[in-house]
């Protein structure tokens, strides 16, 4: 089967967002360009992560190639994720590159294999050239950034993940409307 690559190099606008209640939230990554509008599901670990590291490629880029990390002009973006909202696939791997000659970060969503990971590492290393192989059938969504619109994502993904359920001050988890077992009170309801 045929492997489907949406490419928005560059797109009108690129976010992650959500659905949900908080404590049910499903997250999303959408891009709009050229007249179309993908949206990829992720969990919420890999929005986490992947503010995380684009924060530090930008770093990285200042220091090695001499990129400029202006601020982000102009109001934030808090609209809501566009409608009808279809799900094109689940991120399985994000990839993150920064292109010199153009300047621009790369990002890349894959999704996720339709078989089970498995449970041992690979042996040899045409297992390993198999799975290498197997990540090209899989479709993916690639984004092409300016270093100033990479920060207005990596501000709103922030914005997007602040906006959930209250840490508990004791252990960090998430509280939940009716309250959680705290492992810093033994169990006990907080």
């Amino acid at each position: 089967m045929a492997h489907q690559v949406y490419a928005f190099e560059p797109p009108e606008r690129f976010v992650a967002g959500t659905v949900g209640a908080p404590g049910d939230r499903t997250f999303f990554l959408q891009a709009r360009g050229g007249g179309r509008v993908i949206s990829v599901a992720l969990e919420k670990v890999q929005v986490a992560l992947l503010a995380e590291k684009l924060d530090e490629l930008l770093l990285e880029a200042h220091r090695r190639f001499g990129v400029e990390l202006t601020e982000v002009i102009g109001p934030a973006d808090n609209e809501p994720l566009e409608t009808p909202l279809d799900e094109e696939f689940r991120v399985g791997t994000l990839g993150l590159a920064f292109d010199v000659d153009t300047a621009t970060v790369v990002i890349e969503a894959i999704a996720v294999g339709d078989e089970e990971p498995e449970a041992e590492l690979p042996s040899t290393d045409e297992e390993t050239e198999d799975d290498e192989e197997a990540d090209v059938d899989r479709d993916r969504l690639r984004v092409r950034l300016t270093p100033q619109e990479t920060r207005a994502f990596i501000d709103r993904a922030k914005r997007v993940l602040a906006s959930g359920r209250p840490a508990c001050p004791l252990c960090g988890q998430p509280l939940d409307p009716k309250g959680h077992l705290c492992p810093r009170h033994n169990g006990y309801h907080r």
